[in-house]
Order: C-alpha cells, then structure tokens, then sequence
C-alpha cells in the first residue's frame, strides 16, 4: 500500500520563525514554501515539514537523520556554524570527538533549535 510513497520527516518547533533560521541558514536547506500548518523544506531530493508546537524537544530520542557521504566534513562546517555535537557514552554507543562508529555506519547527533534530537550519519 505505502510501499511507493514518499516518506516526509516532520518536525515540532516551539518558534517557527527560530526554527526556519536555524534549518535554512545553518543547516543550508532550501525553503520551499510556507502554509498554515508550517513550513516545507527541501533537502536532498526529499522534504522536511516543520511545524509549531508546544512538544517540541520533548523526545529523548533521534527525531530525524541525514545521510551524508562526508560525515567529518559535516560536522566540521556545521561547528564552524556554531553546532554543537553531542557526546554519549552508553553501552553499544561512544561516541569522541562527537562521533561514533557503529560497525557500518559513522554518525554524529546535535540538538537543533527547537530541542530536536537531529542524527548525520554516513554509511561505510
């Protein structure tokens, strides 16, 4: 049934107009439209909505994920843009210098503005 659908990541954010700043000129995603319900970005050949609510960052967990093929470069462009990567230190999951290595794949999270839990990952 939804196997042929597209899939759409979507986002809470507490201040919208916060949260447009920080996906399109941290990020550098493009900003394709804005309606009642929030706002549509484009990434990669997919899109990302997000939209306002008082939920936002609530989730402990990974929200979202971008594949990348250079995950170092990434996360260095995006430090010099002043984000700030995480560090865990969990059974199955260390990361240094903010990233891990988990057998097939090398990822990096980061909070975004609104308190979203965001992933970039690179398989390998």
């Amino acid at each position: 049934m939804l196997a042929h659908a597209t899939a759409m990541p979507t986002l809470p954010a507490h201040d919208l107009q916060r949260a447009i700043r920080f996906y399109r000129d941290t990020l550098g995603l493009t900003l394709l439209r804005a309606t009642a319900g929030g706002v549509l970005f484009e990434c990669g050949g997919t899109h990302l909505f997000i939209y306002e609510s008082g939920n936002a960052g609530t989730a402990r967990n990974t929200a979202m994920a971008f594949v990348v093929r250079d995950l170092q470069g990434e996360v260095t462009a995006l430090q010099r843009k002043g984000v700030r990567f995480e560090e865990y230190d969990f059974p199955g999951l260390k990361t240094v210098n903010g990233i891990a290595d988990l057998e097939g794949e090398v990822s990096a999270w980061f909070i975004d503005s609104e308190g979203n839990t965001i992933a970039i990952s690179q398989w390998t």
